[in-house]
This record gives C-alpha cells, structure tokens and sequence, in this order.
C-alpha cells in the first residue's frame, strides 16, 4: 500500500499523495556550461525524465542556471551547497525548487533568507541529508553512521525550516549502505507525511549501479515509500532515467513505456538473440508514449508460446523467425527481416 504524504507542486508537476512517483536525473556538466547543460537536459527529456536537478556551486553556475531555466521544458531544480547567496540567486533565476541540507548553510539568519525567498515564490525545498553529512552529536552518541540517526537528522533539518514558517518541503536522506538506507526510510515514513524523495546515494558505476539501485529502491518502493526517484550512477545521466524507469515497471508502480522480454539463451539457440534483443531494446525506447509488451525469444522449443503471451512476440528459429501478434502468427520472416517487421508494427501500432 502506497504511504500517505502530502501533494506538493514541483514546477507542475506534483508528486505525492496518488500521484505517479516522478523520475528525477541529475546534470553532470558544469552549469556554467549552459549550452552542453540545455543539451544534456533535452536528452534526459526525451529519454523519460521527469524532474532534473543541476548544481550551483559558484557566481557563473547561477548564470548558467538562469539560462538553463529559459531553454528548457521540466522543472529545473537547484543544487545548493555552503553559500546561502547562490540559493537566493537560484530562486531569481526561477528555480523550481531548490535543494539544501541546513546544516551546511550556516547561522539560521542565512536559512531564513533562503527560506522566505522559497516561501515568496511558492517553490518547495528539499531537505537533503546523506550518511556523510550527519551531525557530530549523532554520530558521537551512535558510534558513526546509523538508519536511526540518518532518520533524525533529516527530522531536525526539517523541523528548522517548518519553524520558520515553511513547510513546502521535500526530504530525502540517502546512504549507499543499501540495508541502511531500507531501514532509515521506513523509520522517517512513520515520523513525517512529507514526500520523500528516494535513491542509494554513490551507488557506482553504470553495470554495478543499477544493481545496487536496484535491490535498495526495489525493497522501499515495494514498501510503499517514495514519490520522486533518482537512480546515481557514474555515468550518463540518461542511464539513471532508463535504470528509474525498469525499476518502477518491474515493481507496476508505472506502465508506460514498452516492456521488453527476452530469454537468456541456452544451447538451443539459432539466432543472434543477444544481439537481436539489445537492437530491440534500443528500438523500444523511441516510443515511450506505447505501453506493451514486445517478446524477443530465440528458442523453438519455448518460444513461440512464450512470445504469445506478449502484445508483439518475435520467436526464431535457424536463420529464420516468427512475427507474433496478439497470440497469432502473424508471419514467418528470414532473421535479417524481424527486427524492421517489428518496427513496422510498432510504427502502426494502436
């Protein structure tokens, strides 16, 4: 069952309560750069990202990021570490939401600054804690990092925003201990009804990432814990919205896109099936307004009852394949010959 937290409007689009858990992605060009920024955030757009988030770290990132926020089409949010200055200059700049750890911006005349401008522009703040940012009195009294302590940190930051009369806010606390960050995430679910904004921070690299994103993301979001979503690799950004998107299709919390099935493989093989199903794959993702199941099996003893049971099915044989549609062959095709016949269906597809 699904957590209960509040509605909150992150540059239309809203996440939490019913509403679907959002896909966020984060730049890693320098914002300064604003051209290869627009360009990288076009191409997280059309891979499926929802939200994305660039920092501003100095006097020319917050330029940047004014110019980023005029060029492109999703709700831009503003990174912000240490200097309250270019968090004020990020909410002038039209920054959809703006992202903090309190304890890192200093005296709390400097939060109230960024809060008030959060607050006369109407955009929510995100409460960010990771398990390298935990206060020396916590980490003194547990003995280092610990899911409770990550928990009540995030607690405390945000109870000094709300204190200051905003309570717009968005938390998120990640760890890249993936059992640890399972276990803060269902302590804070039960202290606060604020979204959470969830992932495994410093996951790794693109291979090992996605697995490490995977299983922690897998396990708090079948608990019914998180409305936006970030997947961190090293890595192209636009692997994070890919990873995000699996993710939440594996586990029915989203449907759209097209959902590829292909068998791993044995012996029995007579086709280049690998090959054939990563050019699937690749195909899939340029209809992501299509939700269906499209089958690319490579073995004549299973595959064509298998492939049935998808939307579109594709079965081979030696040198040679079945089109499936619906659970009726459609037609046999030489090998060369499936991958544009199931390109043609999905062309047509209605």
């Amino acid at each position: 069952m699904r957590r209960k937290s509040r509605i909150i409007d992150i540059g239309g689009v809203k996440i939490g309560g019913e509403n679907p858990i959002a896909i966020q992605s984060m730049t890693n060009t320098p914002t300064a750069d604003y051209e290869a920024t627009i360009r990288q955030i076009e191409a997280l757009e059309a891979a499926g990202c929802e939200i994305v988030r660039s920092t501003v770290n100095d006097a020319e990132a917050a330029e940047g990021f004014a110019r980023v926020k005029k060029a492109i089409h999703i709700p831009l949010v503003a990174d912000i570490h240490f200097d309250y200055r270019l968090a004020l200059a990020a909410i002038e700049a039209g920054a959809d939401k703006i992202r903090i750890n309190p304890g890192n911006i200093g005296s709390d005349d400097r939060v109230r600054q960024v809060v008030d401008a959060a607050k006369s522009r109407g955009i929510p703040i995100r409460i960010g804690v990771n398990s390298g940012s935990l206060e020396k009195e916590i980490l003194e009294r547990d003995g280092g990092v610990t899911a409770a302590g990550l928990a009540e940190s995030a607690i405390n930051a945000t109870r000094r925003v709300m204190d200051m009369g905003y309570e717009n806010l968005v938390i998120s606390l990640k760890s890249s201990n993936v059992p640890m960050c399972i276990k803060a995430h269902e302590i804070i679910a039960d202290m606060t009804d604020l979204p959470l904004h969830v992932g495994i921070t410093e996951a790794g690299t693109v291979r090992s990432g996605i697995i490490k994103s995977s299983v922690g993301l897998g396990a708090i979001l079948s608990r019914g814990i998180g409305d936006t979503v970030r997947v961190s690799l090293t890595g192209d950004p636009t692997e994070e919205v890919f990873a995000a998107k699996k993710i939440l299709q594996t586990l029915g919390l989203r449907r759209q896109g097209i959902n590829v099935i292909s068998c791993p493989t044995c012996g029995r093989t007579q086709i280049d099936l690998i090959g054939l199903a990563n050019r699937v794959e690749d195909l899939a993702a340029r209809y992501p307004h299509l939700t269906l199941d499209v089958a690319v099996m490579g073995c004549v003893v299973n595959g064509p009852g298998e492939a049935r049971e998808a939307d579109i099915g594709i079965a081979g044989g030696k040198g040679e394949g079945l089109l499936i549609k619906k659970g009726e062959i459609v037609k046999k095709l030489p090998e060369s010959e499936l991958l544009s016949a199931l390109k043609c269906e999905l062309d047509n597809w209605q």
